[in-house]
Parts: structure tokens; C-alpha cells; sequence
């Protein structure tokens, strides 16, 4: 990985791709800068004809309510998928957390099963994760007022 981003630096590569990428990003600003131009004159436009068949202050309540009520949608939608992507980012945080523990414990086994005591530094998460399990299967469930012991 080092070499080959040691040789693009060497072949100059790299400023080939660094100028693409600088000519895109602003034919796409522009892009963007017409397209909301565009959409500005439409609603202009949208606007005239609406105060042309309406009145101006109908036309005007008329587009303000809409906008607000676009605002609102806009924030409803964002909301609703918020509470989405933050359940995904827990799942992904979740999976990457229990793949950096299985990394770690492959990487530590061999050393582990090498050493004298590494057999009994395996053996006693074991029968501690066994009892829990076998705890959590035995125990009463909770009635659900919330207060323990009774």
C-alpha cells in the first residue's frame, strides 16, 4: 500500500488526480448555482401567475404556507431518519466493537496457549462466561414493578 502510494506521488499521479477532482467540484458548484437560479425564476414565476389569477396578498399567504409546510416535511422526514441512522450506527458500533475483540483474542491466543499458565488464562473468562449464562437462565424474571426483593 505504502509503495504504491510512494510511487503515484513519484509518477505525479496524484496531482493529475487532485486537479480532476478540483475540476469536477466546481463544474458541479456551478451546476448547483444554475439549478438554484432556475428554480428561484420558477417560483418566481409560479408566483406571478398565482398573484395574477388570485391577488398578491393570496399569492403571497399561499407560498408562505407552503414553504412552511415544505419546512416542516423537510424536518419530519430528517427526524424520522435520524432515529434510523442512529439505530444503524449502534448495530455498526456494535458489530465493529465485537470484531475488534475477536481480532484482539486471535491475536493474543497463540502467545497465550504457548505459555505455562495461558491454558488457565483461557480457561477462567470461560467458566466465568459459562456461570453468568447459566445464572441468566436460572434467574426469576422480574415482575416488572420495579422494586427488587419483594
Amino acid at each position: 500500500m505504502l509503495a504504491s502510494l510512494i510511487a503515484s506521488f513519484a509518477t505525479g499521479e496524484t496531482i493529475l488526480a487532485l486537479r480532476r477532482t478540483r475540476r469536477a467540484a466546481a463544474a458541479y458548484l456551478a451546476a448547483g448555482i444554475a439549478g438554484l437560479c432556475g428554480a428561484g425564476f420558477l417560483v418566481g414565476a409560479a408566483f406571478i401567475w398565482a398573484a395574477e389569477k388570485f391577488g398578491h396578498l393570496e399569492a403571497a399567504i399561499g407560498f408562505g404556507l407552503g414553504f412552511l409546510l415544505l419546512a416542516g416535511l423537510i424536518l419530519l422526514v430528517h427526524k424520522l431518519m435520524a432515529g434510523s441512522r442512529a439505530r444503524e450506527d449502534e448495530r455498526r458500533r456494535r458489530a465493529d466493537i465485537a470484531a475488534l475483540g475477536t481480532t484482539a483474542v486471535m491475536a493474543v491466543l497463540p502467545t497465550l496457549l504457548r505459555s505455562k499458565g495461558g491454558i488457565g488464562a483461557l480457561l477462567g473468562p470461560v467458566v466465568a462466561l459459562a456461570a453468568y449464562a447459566i445464572y441468566r437462565e436460572n434467574r426469576k424474571p422480574d415482575d416488572g414493578d420495579g422494586v427488587a426483593g419483594e
